[in-house]
């Protein structure tokens, strides 16, 4: 099969790099809607590393057909199965290429929060003990969604995919290190007065390691201590369903309101479960290629000059101990274009307008990040 050379090129930076693939580790490619030579290119690239490939395919449509309407006595064994498989593997590598990225709009959201609590173990499992990284697969939708043509769009993706990731290492680690510092975070912008600690807990830099595009630190609040209110002015799809215009307001931690363009449905995925309501991770984003939302949260939150500020589930490393089944990374730009906004740790200014102000770090500002000084 003659492959194209991008495809090839993407997949040696997934085995190398993003999950480093040695001789006799074990692979799950799970492709979503993935052309066949990606998924062969993946192989052939694993097996060059000496690591053994397997391979799980799906398709939207029929994941939609089994969740619409799926039964404890359905999903408990599948997500059984699912379990065992994934505890027998070294590393595990996602690409998602659904057409329709609201395939499951029409899923009733008890049958989602059944599917989500099932294979909540099989996710811990992967993010926990595996080495992992998940991306999207570039399709017609994902180009109309960025108001790109399809080809235009392509070569976007590659572009930001096959990033040089290496050269974000120096700037990650002087943000991280100045974020384990920091004990108070105060943001700032319109619609935007957000007080929360970050003290003791941490901060992990996130250069294509994990997720492709990648260019973000994460830490995340002291669960009670968020007050005040956030405006979010990025648009999102979660399970199925468009937001826009996301507002949260925040007492002692917990979210006690919430509005959007889908109100009704945001609060329905907020009361999930106890920990929906409180925050999960707090993230800086920083890659030079992404500039504008295209409701993918992949990119999106990766978006130059912006923060996620995330509802629900805690990582097990630079976590507050906060339990969901809902992990919602929700996205502020902070450009000018975009309104501007503020950042300040300990009453310092750290970024102003999506810029970084300390000298330490102007190597995560776009203008070094694309091969500037």
């Amino acid at each position: 099969m003659i492959i194209d050379p991008r495809f090839n090129e993407l997949a040696e930076g997934l085995t190398a790099f993003s999950t480093a693939l040695k001789k006799g580790e074990r692979v799950l490619i799970d492709a979503f809607d993935v052309p066949d030579a990606m998924v062969i290119a993946l192989v052939r690239a694993a097996r060059r590393r000496g690591a053994h490939p397997s391979v799980n395919l799906h398709r939207a449509r029929v994941t939609r057909e089994l969740t619409i309407g799926a039964t404890e006595e359905q999903y408990a064994p599948h997500a059984a199965v699912e379990l065992e498989r994934m505890q027998k593997m070294d590393a595990y590598i996602a690409l998602r290429g659904s057409d329709n990225i609201f395939e499951a709009s029409d899923v009733p959201p008890e049958r989602v929060q059944l599917v989500s609590r099932l294979m909540k173990p099989v996710l811990d499992h992967r993010v926990g003990k595996t080495k992992w990284v998940v991306l999207r697969w570039p399709t017609s939708s994902m180009a109309q969604q960025a108001g790109m043509s399809t080809e235009k769009f392509e070569d976007f993706y590659f572009k930001v995919c096959t990033l040089d990731y290496g050269r974000m290492v120096p700037g990650m680690k002087a943000l991280a290190d100045l974020m384990k510092a920091t004990d108070r975070v105060h943001l700032k912008g319109p619609g935007t007065d957000l007080r929360f600690s970050i003290k003791g807990i941490g901060a992990q830099p996130c250069g294509g390691l994990r997720n492709i595009p990648d260019g973000e630190v994460f830490s995340c609040p002291v669960k009670d201590s968020v007050e005040g209110h956030v405006q979010y002015n990025a648009p999102t799809v979660y399970l199925g369903q468009s937001h826009d215009n996301i507002r949260l307001a925040f007492k002692q931690g917990r979210i006690i309101e919430a509005t959007s363009t889908n109100t009704k449905r945001l609060n329905e995925v907020l009361d999930s479960d106890a920990g929906a309501r409180y925050i999960g991770e707090f993230a800086l984003g920083f890659n030079p290629h992404i500039l504008d939302p295209m409701r993918d949260i992949l990119f999106d939150e990766k978006i130059a000059g912006s923060f996620h500020f995330t509802p629900g589930q805690a990582y097990e490393d630079c976590g507050n101990g906060n339990k969901s089944q809902v992990h919602w990374d929700m996205v502020c730009i902070q450009r000018p274009e975009y309104g501007g906004g503020e950042v300040w740790f300990d009453d310092k200014l750290i970024r102003k307008d999506g810029l970084f102000v300390p000298k330490s770090l102007h190597k995560l500002n776009p203008e070094y990040l694309l091969g500037g000084k």
